[in-house]
């Protein structure tokens, strides 16, 4: 039988067809072998990271948790989650077994046909609570963004059985189990600093009440300082918590303009605080804004779990942190309200929890 040869695309609107429209996604067109960033992915200038805007002598914080128990472990937890808004954990407790099989998983599910991963684009996938897509929100974006994802809202155990992708399924669903017990310990320290000293059910239902995990795929990109692998934003969860692979190319905001790097550290997770809990904790807590590069010699993979509050919840300042005078700064809002917000419009950088202030 002869090679198939991919037929070359030209055409502007035949490459947003290729890519957004017939699902074959960013990975598709990556393995054309382009020599040229096709333009409706060239980012603007000012979305661009430079050598210049990167303060190379900054991290976020490292938090060894090995004695959990320790006072000094949650001071550090609470003090970079408020200067920060960002930090690394190490000795987290979640085995390095559970690390690998996930990052596994994503490449085996990234590395099918198109036509097996687009059994779970809008149209055609089971349940909307299982979605493989591209970029952000193309319909929304200027310029796209060079990933593609799968994303799995988390309901149950037996809905996850029954309708996420067969060959990642168990290693997510084994990965979620083992973060359970991180989140839970993150919380509580988060939650003793800002006087909440127990989390009832309805706090949890606010600050964990839902989950959705994302596989994150990143394809070898030409003119990778033209385009984003994501652009700027925070998240709109209580906590994320992001598996990265050993690549790097996730950027935090430092101070002004400028970004710092999160290098990859072999088996640890990094955490950060999302619009959510910068409303509940009445500005406490800092949600800050990060992006992710492209890269141009290897394909990068992530694996964020976003905690969140669940849709129908209305999340506001929790009243302990208004106790002593404290006004709100922001209002009550539905949380499905905030959200959706969010995902109808491009990474706009922290714009988004404006639509939360008084």
């Amino acid at each position: 039988m002869d090679p198939i040869v991919a037929t070359p695309i030209s055409e502007p609107s035949n490459i947003t067809d290729f890519v957004v429209t017939n699902r074959n996604g960013v990975k598709g067109l990556s393995e054309m072998g382009l020599k040229t960033l096709p333009k409706q992915y060239i980012q603007p200038v000012e979305e661009r990271i430079t050598v210049s805007n990167i303060l190379s002598q900054e991290s976020i914080p490292i938090i060894d948790m090995s004695n959990w128990d320790e006072p000094k472990v949650s001071e550090s937890i609470c003090d970079a989650a408020e200067k920060w808004g960002f930090f690394q954990i190490i000795n987290h407790g979640v085995p390095i077994e559970v690390l690998e099989n996930v990052k596994d998983a994503t490449h085996r599910f990234f590395n099918l046909p198109a036509e097996e991963k687009r059994k779970f684009s809008k149209e055609n996938s089971p349940s909307n609570s299982v979605r493989f897509g591209t970029s952000f929100s193309p319909e929304a974006e200027k310029a796209l963004e060079w990933k593609d994802y799968l994303s799995m809202f988390y309901v149950s155990e037996d809905e996850a059985s029954a309708l996420w992708p067969s060959l990642c399924k168990d290693q997510v669903l084994e990965y979620m189990r083992g973060s359970e017990p991180v989140i839970q310990r993150l919380l509580e320290a988060l939650m003793k600093r800002i006087n909440v000293k127990e989390i009832d059910a309805t706090k949890e239902s606010l600050l964990m009440g839902s989950k959705r995990i994302n596989l994150n795929y990143y394809p070898i990109c030409p003119n990778p300082e033209l385009t984003v692998g994501i652009g700027r934003h925070s998240d709109v969860s209580t906590l994320t918590i992001l598996l990265q692979d050993d690549i790097g190319g996730l950027y935090v905001r430092g101070n002004n303009d400028s970004w710092v790097h999160v290098p990859p550290i072999s088996g640890s997770l990094v955490i950060n605080v999302g619009d959510a809990l910068q409303i509940m904790s009445n500005g406490r807590y800092k949600s800050i804004e990060h992006r992710v590069v492209a890269n141009g010699s290897k394909n990068r993979i992530s694996v964020p779990i976003f905690v969140n509050p669940r849709p129908d919840d209305m999340i506001g300042p929790f009243p302990e942190v208004l106790a002593r005078g404290e006004k709100a700064l922001y209002k009550q809002v539905l949380y499905s309200n905030y959200v959706r917000h969010f995902f109808k419009k491009a990474h706009d950088g922290k714009k988004t929890i404006e639509f939360a202030k008084i």
